[in-house]
């Protein structure tokens, strides 16, 4: 693929990824993008449909995961980056949804950080800001 359809569809990737956050309120059933918008430390969690709550985020991760797996494969074109991303991925979102559910079920009224911090890892594609920049740090020491 030439360089420069390369970069373009990269960047097209970017403004998938953006426009799903931006339009996380239309296309995603999550009743947390209000609480924590407004005073959630002095309330309580609110009640969710926990099955289309979990597809929901389980939908939304695998979303961006495509597209930071699609931009990593573009960047890179290294199988072994995108097999070891998919794996990793993999490995975040059960560690990260099992967190999610112990934190939802043992945090107490106003000490709602830690469920905010793991729920922004799931639904937002942070992995993609570290994941970059570490292949290409190794690909630049193991050429």
């Amino acid at each position: 693929m030439h360089r420069t359809l390369r970069i373009f569809v990269i960047l097209l990737c970017l403004f998938m990824l953006i426009l799903v956050r931006f339009r996380e309120s239309a296309l995603f059933y999550d009743p947390l993008i209000s609480f924590f918008y407004g005073d959630y430390q002095s309330q309580p969690l609110p009640g969710i449909e926990w099955i289309s709550y979990v597809l929901n985020i389980f939908l939304r991760y695998v979303i961006n995961m495509l597209l930071s797996v699609a931009i990593l494969w573009l960047a890179f074109k290294d199988r072994g980056i995108v097999k070891f991303s998919m794996l990793l991925y993999t490995i975040m979102f059960c560690v990260l949804m099992s967190l999610f559910v112990v934190f939802w079920h043992t945090s107490a009224q106003g000490e709602y950080m830690a469920l905010f911090y793991v729920r922004r890892f799931l639904i937002q594609p942070l992995l993609i800001f570290m994941l970059l920049p570490a292949f290409y740090y190794y690909r630049r020491v193991n050429p």
